[in-house]
């Protein structure tokens, strides 16, 4: 397991909002573990704090912009982009504007802040989202097409197609999230050169010039387009008849536009607000697809906020059955943990072998076996009562009793040939023989089960 991570020290961006024009500064600081990523308005009186994540965005026309209320601040997938290749999982960044400067256009200007910092490690673990198996999500709207991956890493591949002479097809590929420092970081913001006048008319890109993005200039307009064009922009001397990339200076990579697509999407898949282990790859990615996608996986998320435990069933068991009858007193046909695969000071993972076998489905129901979820229960129980006994120096001496059960919820049911695996951690530590537990049912990838309780440590007689 690693820790989370936050800044050393505070650092201090300012720059141009892109489509505002106005001086923005924005100042990026050390924030506690479990804070998450989170934007400050200091320019507006009250706390105006708003979490980045997927479920406050609030539009994503050219970019993407997070809101709580009336307070807004949008073009933040850049900075996100940063903070989560560099592995930054907790950050207070008070800003003065309503839009993050664009600087360079790209996320380089924020890595080199962070590396130039450092990053402190925190007591916390850091929290996954795991891709477990290939799962694909179709935006038919936008046409853009996501498939997750199971990979030990992260990972991701990038394709982009346009109607273009200059800019068809193009992808990129970023084989491990270190290397985003010297081939995607740099990679700057793109537009086409039919789209800046309605952008113009539309009151924005105030901020922007040949400086922070890349103009596909993929269709011939007239040689007083262009030049008004150009004016706009802080070009000047520009060919009518030259088609091809407008900027103040070369492509750094033959596929920019590729990598910069892979740029943002990396920058808003961090507002699922956890890294992810896997393999992603996007077809046509885009901002509003991307919201769509980041939503739909918090959603999930917050379904399964537990990691699901991995289970090896040709791994060594950290107890077999011959030591759990040695700390329980249960016997068959009330024995209902056949191991332990896992024990720490903060949680037990234990697994119950699902049989025809078994002597409640002769009542529980001879037509359609059903394992009864009080006896779930009990078994996540009896999983409980081995991590708190396994704590004390003379386990033999001591039963655990129930005093209560809470927020008992029953997902799906348990059928003969289904593996339980249980995961019971302490809600309060260990206190006055009295221990409060979640406890987690899950099947495959799915919780079947979930309650809290609390048990009482007694002396045996």
């Amino acid at each position: 397991m690693e820790n989370q991570k936050t800044l050393k020290g505070e650092f201090s961006i300012s720059g141009v909002g892109l489509h505002t024009g106005l001086a923005i500064n924005a100042t990026f600081k050390p924030a506690p573990a479990g804070t998450g990523i989170k934007f400050k308005r200091i320019d507006l009186e009250g706390e105006n704090e708003i979490d980045a994540l997927a479920e406050n965005v609030v539009e994503t026309s050219r970019g993407t912009v997070i809101a709580k209320g009336d307070v807004k601040v949008s073009t933040i997938e850049h900075a996100m982009s940063a903070l989560y290749a560099l592995g930054v999982d907790n950050c207070m960044i008070e800003i003065s504007g309503g839009e993050m400067p664009i600087l360079d256009g790209s996320a380089a200007p924020f890595v080199k802040e962070i590396l130039a910092v450092g990053l402190e490690e925190l007591e916390a673990e850091r929290e996954y989202y795991v891709v477990r198996k290939k799962t694909e999500f179709v935006n038919e709207a936008t046409g853009s097409k996501y498939t997750f991956i199971p990979d030990d890493d992260f990972s991701m591949t990038v394709m982009v197609k346009y109607p273009s002479v200059v800019l068809s097809n193009q992808f990129a590929n970023l084989d491990s999230i270190a290397d985003f420092q010297n081939e995607v970081a740099s990679c700057r913001t793109f537009v086409f050169v039919k789209e800046i006048e309605p952008l113009v008319k539309n009151n924005l890109i105030k901020g922007g010039d040949l400086d922070n993005a890349i103009v596909v200039y993929d269709e011939k307009l007239s040689q007083a387009e262009v030049d008004h064009i150009c004016g706009i922009l802080g070009k000047t001397n520009v060919k009518a008849e030259n088609i091809g990339y407008l900027s103040n200076e070369p492509l750094r990579f033959e596929n920019e536009p590729a990598r910069h697509k892979m740029l943002d999407l990396i920058g808003d898949l961090a507002l699922i607000g956890k890294p992810i282990k896997g393999k992603v790859i996007a077809v046509c990615p885009g901002h509003t697809a991307n919201a769509d996608l980041t939503k739909k996986l918090r959603k999930e998320i917050k379904r399964q906020e537990v990691v699901i435990p991995s289970y090896d069933p040709n791994a060594e068991p950290v107890m077999d059955v011959n030591k759990i009858r040695e700390i329980l007193p249960h016997r068959w046909p009330m024995q209902l943990v056949d191991k332990v695969i896992e024990i720490s000071d903060n949680y037990v993972v234990a697994v119950k072998n699902v049989t025809s076998n078994e002597t409640f489905f002769m009542g529980h129901f001879p037509q359609e076996p059903v394992m009864p979820g009080v006896l779930i229960v009990e078994a996540m129980a009896q999983s409980g009562g081995l991590f708190v006994l396994n704590s004390l120096d003379d386990p033999h001496g001591y039963s655990t009793y129930f005093m209560k059960i809470d927020n008992v919820k029953f997902r799906r049911k348990v059928v003969p040939g289904d593996t339980l695996i249980f995961k019971v951690s302490y809600v309060t530590p260990l206190r006055r023989g009295c221990a409060v537990m979640k406890a987690y049912a899950f099947v495959g990838d799915q919780i079947v089960a979930e309650a809290e309780f609390m048990a009482q440590i007694i002396k045996n007689k």
